[in-house]
């Protein structure tokens, strides 16, 4: 795997119809889940049933073709240039693996543990805390991309940091997911938990990569192009299906209480917003140049949802409070993120003025 080959910053990616639209296209899954949940519910208990040692297959299979084609971009050849941007990758390492994990898990036992306890069904008031553990354990791996050309980041600081993230997610998902369940209260299946690392971080990671280094030895950045138009489309499928099947299970839940949805999402806003400012005022406080800076801010808010709704389905099932958290965490992802760069943007000349900092 060359060092040399960085697809991510020449293609410099522009935010498509469906990145854009996200939040709707979740908001059309929510109905279309509910009203097949209502029509067909004999299919949907069919699909949970089709588990093998405590894997749901369909959902396994949706999950591949979500992750695969996201990791396929990622070039671990580029953490040779993780030192060019030193102090922007030390900030948003400290903020992705020390700060937010357990932001999220202080938000989360605060305000669905007891501020909005009254409001919420009392039995999947663990499994929402869970939900939010595992939507801020890991950051995200494709969408960052997308930011940081909206913000005119660095790009190849943009693509070391992701390639640094995707090797330490590798090791350090399954401990600190088990470690903020733990300290929740909530019962840790580590069987479970390490099956999911195996599934959906290691094996597709491996896969991806060995894919990776085929198409680029066959057919360069071109092979590597008409792979990534292709599957694309499929990935993006893959997200609605299993957004629509989740949906299916949730349906009698949000119907009986469609405030569940909004008061998950508190949790989810400060976090995004916390985490950004912080990592954005550390890299100002260290002399990161705005460039960096700006990227490292959105990197640092981000959530891997795809690797979250996941590990909620393996470790808590397709009808639970924690698959549901995490699907929250996708519908206001787009509109959430897009006002970080708005704010990134529009702060340049405060940032730049960096006397005293």
């Amino acid at each position: 795997m060359t060092a040399d080959i960085h697809p991510a910053p020449a293609e410099r990616p522009a935010m498509g119809l469906f990145e854009r639209y996200l939040s709707v296209w979740v908001g059309l899954c929510i109905v279309a889940g509910i009203a097949f949940g209502h029509l067909a519910p004999g299919l949907f208990q069919a699909i949970a049933a089709a588990e093998l040692a405590q894997v749901n297959l369909p959902v396994a299979v949706l999950i591949w073709l979500m992750i695969v084609p996201m990791l396929l971009k990622i070039d671990l050849g580029a953490l040779g240039r993780v030192k060019e941007h030193w102090r922007g990758v030390g900030v948003t390492l400290v903020i992705n693996w020390a700060v937010k994990p357990f932001s999220m898990a202080l938000l989360g036992s605060l305000f669905i543990g007891h501020l909005f306890a009254p409001l919420l069904p009392a039995e999947q008031i663990p499994s929402y805390i869970g939900g939010l553990i595992l939507l801020a354990a890991a950051p995200c791996t494709a969408m960052v991309f997308v930011w940081s050309n909206l913000c005119e980041g660095e790009p190849h600081y943009t693509l070391s940091q992701v390639a640094l993230n995707d090797l330490i997610m590798v090791f350090a998902f399954a401990p600190l997911v088990g470690l903020l369940l733990g300290v929740s209260s909530i019962a840790v299946p580590w069987g479970t938990l390490l099956l999911s690392v195996a599934l959906y971080i290691v094996l597709p990671v491996v896969a991806a990569q060995l894919w990776r280094r085929a198409l680029l030895a066959s057919g360069g950045e071109p092979a590597l192009a008409r792979a990534l138009s292709v599957l694309q489309p499929v990935s993006l499928v893959a997200l609605l299906t299993t957004l629509v099947l989740l949906f299916g299970f949730q349906g009698e839940q949000i119907l009986a209480q469609p405030l569940v949805i909004l008061l998950l999402a508190v949790p989810i806003l400060i976090q995004v917003y916390l985490n950004a400012g912080l990592a954005y005022w550390l890299s100002r406080r260290f002399g990161v140049a705005w460039c960096v800076a700006a990227p490292a801010a959105l990197i640092g808010a981000s959530n891997f949802f795809e690797l979250a709704v996941a590990a909620a389905i393996s470790l808590f099932g397709l009808g639970s409070g924690a698959a549901l958290a995490t699907v929250v965490g996708v519908l206001v992802e787009v509109p959430v993120m897009l006002s970080v760069v708005k704010i990134v943007k529009a702060t340049k000349p405060w940032y730049e003025g960096r006397a005293g900092a």
